[in-house]
């Protein structure tokens, strides 16, 4: 019927509609007459194709993951992976900088607000979800050229996937807070020199790490211009 509003994109819209709210207002607005209006459509249709604001919200956290995989996809492979890795990983604090309140519900955190959480164990494991692994796929390949390269101990690469997203993600959580006032380049005095050490502990010469994360740098900032 003419004027009535497309139904197939709903879910789609209503994802939208939640991470626009995020980042505009916080996780205070997310309910479902706040969603429903923001999208054009009615709170019926939020219960109908989610059954409710837990189980939205772990759509929009898997939106995130698919945002952030994209950008990862963005940083080129080149011969150097600790510099593809520290690109990665300024890609992720930006993602993070640019929609604080839809990282924290993707990786579960309460620096800002408090996510209601679904009872079912297995909805609310957003790390396990597809969308995540089809992120993370991008630093597990990295490490895994990492390994092959010889400038890492040989260690399985998800082992090294996993310290390296733990010292990203405390960095950026930390940073978020606004525990690095202090500092006058905090990605330059802390993300930095941390990443560098990092890559020593796992075998490379410091000389060649330091390198490697200027490299990184020049990198991502060409990533950057090219947007």
């Amino acid at each position: 019927m003419a004027g009535r509003p497309r139904l197939d994109d709903a879910p789609e819209r209503l994802v939208r509609a939640a991470v626009g709210l995020l980042a505009e207002q916080g996780p205070s607005a997310i309910k479902a007459r706040t969603v429903a209006s923001a999208s054009g459509l009615s709170t019926m249709v939020v219960y109908g194709h989610f059954g409710g604001i837990p189980e939205l919200m772990r759509a929009v956290a898997d939106h995130g993951f698919r945002e952030l995989g994209a950008a990862f996809a963005q940083v080129p492979v080149t011969d150097d992976p600790i510099a593809d890795l520290f690109a990665m990983a300024l890609t992720c604090r930006r993602v993070a900088h640019e929609n604080p309140h839809l990282y924290d519900l993707m990786f579960g955190l309460s620096t800002r607000a408090t996510y209601r959480p679904l009872s079912d164990a297995d909805l609310r494991l957003s790390g396990h979800s597809p969308a995540f692994r089809d992120a993370h796929v991008h630093i597990t390949a990295a490490c895994r050229r990492l390994v092959d390269s010889g400038r890492a101990e040989r260690q399985e690469p998800e082992v090294i996937a996993a310290q390296l997203w733990s010292l990203v993600h405390g960095y950026v959580t930390l940073e978020l807070a606004e525990h690095f006032g202090e500092f006058e380049d905090p990605v330059v005095q802390v993300m930095r020199p941390m990443g560098v050490n990092f890559s020593v502990g796992l075998g490379d010469k410091r000389e060649r790490a330091e390198a490697s994360h200027e490299a990184g740098a020049r990198l991502y900032a060409s990533i950057v211009q090219g947007r």
